[in-house]
């Protein structure tokens, strides 16, 4: 394996690798801005929370109903997971890996 050194002048952007931060543009940066880009984020999140246990019901091919009798989780969390608007954590989030990545097992086991 090959070493290669750079020389990186952080007064010149153009020599910054990539991740690095422009200190220009951090400073421009203001807390509504922050506060507006962390809500973006966390709404991102929970939708990617949403499709994920929409997508484990939906390959089980179980109701909403069903999933919930099955995982002994309330009809109503369900939703919500599903809706976006609670995301599933702790043991409910490995629940759902495992019904993702061994969906038998996971159900025998629930049984």
């Amino acid at each position: 394996m090959k070493t290669v050194r750079v020389k990186i002048d952080p007064t010149q952007p153009a020599t910054l690798a990539a991740g690095w931060i422009d200190p220009a543009g951090v400073d421009a940066t203001s807390e509504e801005d922050i506060a507006r880009q962390a809500a973006a984020d966390d709404a991102e999140a929970m939708q990617d929370a949403a499709k994920f246990a929409r997508r484990v019901r939906k390959r089980l091919g179980l109701s909403q109903l069903e999933f919930s009798h099955r995982i002994n989780v309330s009809l109503e969390t369900i939703r919500n997971w599903e809706q976006g608007k609670r995301c599933p954590t702790g043991a409910a989030k490995a629940l759902l890996k495992v019904l993702d990545k061994a969906p038998e097992a996971a159900l025998s086991a629930l049984r």
